[in-house]
């Protein structure tokens, strides 16, 4: 009876234990059904998230299409009449490559001649054509009368002064004899400017040059800046691109 009651009394507790662990495994299970589908909700959510974010940047960043297309650089040759370096009134170095791809002007000039009152005509053409695409050089020489006798800061402040003078001017230079600058040689040489060859005969000739670089015309001292002739030459030029 005894032994019975022992067997009994040890297997209740057995039972219980068995019992109460399979409530355990069961929650344990449940719980871990539970963590389990929570966190793939959550790994579902940043995915989702994570590609909403992505196109949005793709769709902000711009597409950089590379061309394979090189850039030729083509070397422009300077107008032989252009090709020269001369001094400005401050004595600078000026390039008259400068002025190229414009129509242009040479004008040898003096202050005390009968025709010096051509500056206001020549300044008149810069302002109205300069915009356009006409330069006016002044050439200062003293080669007839002495006209020119003063310095270049003389020259400069005379122009200034009675003309109001802004187109470009160059120290003094010699258009005719022995000493003629290698630029005048060029302009009324027969072999560089066969159609408008010729020595300069006063002050106040002009050359007139296309864009192109071509001596284009040449007109004698007496012939006004503001003729028609002058203005219809200088607007046919411009009128060439």
């Amino acid at each position: 009876m005894k032994q019975t009651t022992i067997l009994v009394i040890a297997t209740v507790p057995v039972l219980m234990l068995g019992a109460m662990s399979k409530q355990s495994v069961t929650a344990c299970a449940e719980h871990h059904k539970t963590t389990k589908t929570v966190a793939k909700q959550t790994v579902v959510k940043k995915t989702v998230a994570k590609k909403v974010a992505t196109s949005k940047v793709a769709a902000k960043k711009p597409v950089v299409v590379a061309s394979a297309k090189k850039t030729e650089i083509k070397k422009i040759e300077v107008p032989e009449v252009l090709n020269f370096k001369m001094k400005s009134l401050s004595e600078q170095d000026v390039d008259l490559s400068k002025y190229q791809g414009k129509v242009v002007m040479m004008v040898n000039v003096a202050s005390k001649c009968g025709l010096t009152p051509q500056y206001e005509g020549l300044q008149e053409l810069h302002k109205k054509y300069s915009g356009l695409g006409l330069a006016i050089l002044g050439f200062p020489a003293n080669d007839f009368g002495q006209q020119e006798p003063g310095t270049a800061e003389e020259i400069g402040e005379f122009c200034k002064k009675n003309y109001g003078v802004e187109f470009d001017m160059f120290s003094k230079i010699a258009v005719t004899g022995e000493n003629k600058a290698p630029l005048y040689k060029y302009l009324t040489s027969a072999e560089t400017n066969p159609e408008h060859a010729g020595e300069i005969s006063w002050n106040f000739e002009k050359f007139l040059i296309g864009r192109d670089g071509k001596i284009v015309a040449r007109f004698a001292p007496g012939i006004t800046p503001t003729s028609e002739e002058v203005t219809k030459a200088i607007e046919t030029e411009l009128a060439k691109k």
